[in-house]
């Protein structure tokens, strides 16, 4: 009280209340009242002309605002700045949008992102997005970790999704490409013997996007040499734990539960599944096997097919119409429709339960879904019958519509809060039906469990990867590995997955050498840092806490990029587009 203070910032709006004008004065920490008295009269004429988002700067002295008069709602709100003297740094037109307005399009804001991250919504994910950066840092600093960069132009290998390709200008015909991740090098860095190496790094990845997905994004990238799955674990654990604890002062279960990918895919239909949500699948793949209706029977007797059930308590106040709309929904994932049962009598068997395919079931296979679920009297049951992974998806989605809904949270099916996982025993490969070979569901250089080692030649689908996710709430927050040290596993795992030796050499033969040399056993772990800030800030789209994104058609609205280049440019990189219209045809 009673100091002068110079200020500087943005007018958050300007009122004239009949003769004295007060400016909300606005910068990233918050907002001020500045109050312009007209007995200083230079001063008072500049405050009639400023408008909104002009940018300010004040001298004044700090006084209590009157009594009755403070703002509970915001930080400064006990006190106000009496100016003295009013610069104009820099005048503004006319924004497009109100700052306070909520109800602005994503295109807008993105068109006008400078404006939009003038928002103190904005202002306050980007801030929070630093602080869980600074944690990291500080952890993984106290812990032995080093910081060490890696090459964005890169050589192009397959890891998954296409690559951003670079024309090298100075050796024609030959393309970088910017790094999905930073794999390759950060194993290079363990068999170099920097132990716990960790980068916060840009990926690039060219696949089609959705919310929680972007061309560029930002990874919390780290390596460590000689420690078990478990001890990275545990180390990584601590460090998510720890994040939460000290940017949102939120407390996660520790330990963090455990479960196999095959326990999550039985009783989920997903690897991240959302354990908020309290509904499960019941498993019923042998029980429809000798039913007549086919629907139930051919995906049951068929390879790689199941049936499964997912029982909603008190399901029957759903009415017909909703119920179709569930069965419209679950059409997005695959699924050619939604058998259902309503349980009205349990007691009664056949003729206590009201649905179309109860006359195609014989009264065993009825009584064993009636077991299974536990099904009671008011209970709802759905039924997934195709390929395990159409089944999985669509059934996996329908839990979580049903458990997020108000239908769901009053019938106690969701229970708010942070619920983390860790989703270990991956299967190594998964069978790609269209190509008709082996791929790696995480990537090439995962290590197999020990003792699945011999499954690598005699048979790829059973063996199992020392793999790990973290997922809360239903999102993958970071996975990782232990990876293949060996150099001889390296070759039989690129066997199983018919890379040949000569395409191994040539992608990857600057690794296999590395092995060589006394490569010590490492793993890993990444983290994507815009999912765990999307989480924090509970945005809709990580889109919310990245500076400058692109949309979901890869554009950067603001700078209007991609864009086309001039035709000198081309020549230089060796480069010749052919006609738009020969390309469509």
């Amino acid at each position: 009280m009673g100091k002068t203070v110079s200020l500087c910032g943005w007018v958050q709006r300007r009122r004239d209340h009949g003769g004295v004008i007060f400016i909300d004065l606005r910068d990233r920490e918050g907002l001020v009242q500045v109050v312009c008295d007209p007995d200083r009269q230079a001063m008072f004429e500049i405050a009639e002309s400023i408008r909104n988002e002009y940018c300010v700067q004040v001298h004044g002295v700090v006084r209590a605002r009157p009594e009755g008069a403070e703002n509970e709602a915001l930080i400064s709100g006990k006190i106000e700045v009496v100016c003295e003297q009013l610069t104009v740094l820099n005048a503004s037109v006319t924004p497009p949008f109100q700052l306070d307005d909520d109800t602005l399009s994503e295109t807008t804001r993105l068109t006008h992102r400078v404006l939009d991250l003038r928002r103190p919504q904005m202002q306050h994910n980007l801030k929070l997005r630093y602080r869980v950066a600074m944690e990291v840092r500080r952890y993984l600093d106290e812990q032995g970790f080093i910081d060490i960069e890696t090459p964005m132009l890169t050589k192009s290998t397959p890891e998954g999704a296409r690559d951003y390709l670079v024309p090298s200008r100075v050796h024609p015909s030959h393309f970088f490409a910017l790094p999905q991740s930073p794999q390759l090098f950060k194993q290079l860095l363990m068999v170099a013997g920097f132990d716990r190496y960790y980068q916060i790094v840009k990926c690039f990845r060219d696949e089609d996007l959705r919310a929680d997905r972007q061309p560029e994004f930002t990874q919390i990238d780290c390596e460590t040499s000689f420690l078990s799955e478990q001890e990275i674990r545990d180390l990584f654990e601590a460090m998510i734990r720890k994040v939460f604890q000290n940017a949102i002062g939120v407390d996660l279960a520790q330990p963090f539960p455990v479960m196999s990918y095959a326990e999550a895919m039985r009783r989920f239909g997903s690897d991240k599944p959302d354990l908020r949500v309290k509904l499960e699948f019941t498993e019923l793949t042998d029980v429809m096997q000798d039913v007549d209706f086919k629907v139930f029977s051919a995906p049951a007797n068929a390879q790689g097919g199941r049936v499964a059930a997912l029982c909603v308590p008190q399901g029957g106040q759903l009415s017909r119409g909703e119920i179709d709309g569930y069965t419209e929904f679950v059409r997005i994932y695959g699924a050619k429709g939604l058998a259902w049962i309503k349980v009205n009598e349990a007691a009664k068997g056949r003729e206590g339960l009201q649905s179309p395919i109860v006359k195609n079931l014989h009264d065993a296979a009825l009584a064993e879904i009636l077991k299974r679920t536990g099904a009671q009297d008011g209970d709802l049951i759905f039924f997934g019958a195709d390929r395990e992974k159409i089944v999985n998806d669509s059934l996996g989605a329908l839990r979580l519509k049903i458990g997020h809904a108000p239908f769901g949270a009053e019938q106690g099916f969701f229970e708010p809060g942070w619920q983390p996982l860790w989703v270990v025993d991956f299967p190594m490969f998964d069978y790609d039906e269209e190509a008709a070979r082996w791929v790696a569901c995480h990537h090439p250089f995962t290590s197999p469990k020990d003792e699945h080692l011999d499954l690598l030649v005699t048979d790829p689908g059973r063996c199992l990867a020392k793999a790990y996710d973290m997922v809360l709430n239903g999102w993958e927050l970071g996975g990782g590995s232990v990876r293949i040290h060996r150099e001889e596993v390296q070759r039989k795992v690129f066997e199983a997955l018919a890379i040949d030796a000569h395409e191994a050499q040539q992608k990857f033969g600057f690794l296999l050498e590395a092995l060589q040399y006394g490569a010590p056993p490492h793993g890993g772990i990444a983290f994507g840092l815009d999912r765990i800030v999307t989480m924090l800030t509970g945005s809709d789209s990580i889109r919310d806490v990245i500076a400058f994104p692109k949309t979901q058609r890869a554009q950067c609205l603001l700078t209007q990029a991609p864009s086309e280049v001039d035709e000198r440019q081309l020549r230089e990189l060796h480069i010749r587009l052919r006609a738009t219209e020969a390309l469509k045809a």
